[in-house]
């Protein structure tokens, strides 16, 4: 697979919408990232899941998900490697991500409205 791919695949999820941070492709369904390509030099696509779920997904498939270095791979966000996914298995990831973005955009605007008295 390619950037092109990743690209492609995430734009056909409901809602998403591509955006830019800090000059890197992202993927953002209300308004919140759910994917970039800010790696894609090195050959990765990113996905922003839970760190549980991050953990599996390495588990299962360590030669295409790795986490990526630091605090924000320690939270979840993981790298794939483009060259080492297939469709299937790079539309699931990205779908994966996109509803856990769609999850907790959810619970956000939950705690935001206002209570009435």
């Amino acid at each position: 697979m390619t950037a092109a791919d990743f690209r492609r695949i995430a734009l056909s999820l409901e809602g998403a919408e591509e955006g830019s941070h800090m000059g890197a492709a992202d993927f953002r369904v209300g308004g919140r990232i759910f994917a970039t390509l800010a790696s894609q030099d090195q050959g990765y696509g990113n996905l922003m899941l839970t760190p549980d779920q991050q953990a599996e997904f390495v588990l299962e498939l360590p030669e295409v998900f790795l986490p990526i270095p630091g605090g924000w791979g320690k939270m979840g966000a993981t790298h794939v490697r483009l060259g080492q996914a297939n469709e299937d298995l790079l539309a699931g990831a990205l779908r994966t991500a996109w509803r856990i973005r769609i999850e907790k955009n959810t619970r956000t605007k939950k705690k935001s409205v206002p209570r009435r008295g």
